[in-house]
C-alpha cells in the first residue's frame, strides 16, 4: 500500500513539473515572436540626383556641374567627326549630352558631352562631318581662251604677210590682179571695192 501511494504521488509531481515546463516553453515562444512587418530592416538606397541641362553651356561650366553628380570621369568629344577636340576646349560649347536632361542618375553614372569650337554651329546629330562654307569664292577669275587677232597691213580681207605698196608694185611682182582673200590683197589696192585689186 505504501508503495502504491508513493507511486501515485511521484506521478502527480511529474505531471506538475511537465505542465510547468510546457507553460514556460510556450511563454518563451510568445516572447520571442516578432511582428510580421519587423522581419528585416530596409537597405538604404544610393544617393540619386537629376541630370541638369548642359546644352549651350561652356565646357568648363558643364564639367563643373557634372563633377558634383558623379565620381566617373566625364567623356568629352568633338561634335564633328572630322574635327578633333582641342587640348584647351574650356570655351567650347556643349551640343549634345548623355544622359539627357531630367534623367535620374547616381554617383557612378558615365556622362558624355559632344562639343563644338567657338563660332561653330552645332550639327544636326553628333558625329556628323563639318562641310566647308558655301560662301567661299575662287581666288582667280577664269580667263578667256579665245585669242585676239591682230589685223595685218594688207587689210581685213586676209591678205596674209604679203604686202604691196601700190598696184605698180603688185604688177611688177606679177601678182595683179589680186582677188579678195588672196595674199597681197588690200583695200588700198581695190579702189572701186569690187573685190579685185589692181584690175585696171
Amino acid at each position: 500500500m505504501f508503495h502504491r501511494r508513493g507511486f501515485v504521488v511521484a506521478a502527480g509531481i511529474g505531471a506538475v513539473v511537465l505542465f510547468g515546463a510546457g507553460c514556460e516553453d510556450s511563454a518563451a515562444k510568445k516572447g520571442s515572436a516578432k511582428p510580421a512587418g519587423a522581419t528585416g530592416s530596409a537597405s538604404p538606397t544610393a544617393a540619386q540626383a537629376v541630370m541638369p541641362s548642359l546644352v549651350g553651356q561652356k565646357s568648363v561650366d558643364a564639367e563643373a556641374a557634372v563633377v558634383k553628380l558623379t565620381r566617373t570621369p566625364v567623356e568629352l568629344r568633338s561634335a564633328y567627326a572630322n574635327v578633333p577636340l582641342a587640348a584647351d576646349h574650356s570655351q567650347w560649347s556643349v551640343c549634345f549630352q548623355t544622359p539627357a536632361a531630367g534623367t535620374v542618375v547616381n554617383a557612378t553614372v558615365g556622362v558624355e558631352l559632344s562639343e563644338t569650337a567657338p563660332g561653330t554651329a552645332c550639327p544636326e546629330r553628333a558625329g556628323a562631318t563639318l562641310q566647308p562654307s558655301k560662301s567661299a569664292k575662287p581666288t582667280s577669275a577664269p580667263t578667256s581662251a579665245t585669242p585676239k587677232s591682230t589685223p595685218t597691213k594688207g587689210g581685213s580681207a586676209g591678205g596674209g604677210s604679203v604686202h604691196y605698196k601700190n598696184c605698180d608694185a603688185a604688177k611688177a611682182a606679177g601678182a595683179a590682179p589680186i582677188r579678195r582673200g588672196q595674199p597681197g590683197y588690200g583695200k588700198h589696192l581695190d579702189r572701186d571695192n569690187d573685190g579685185i585689186a589692181c584690175d585696171k
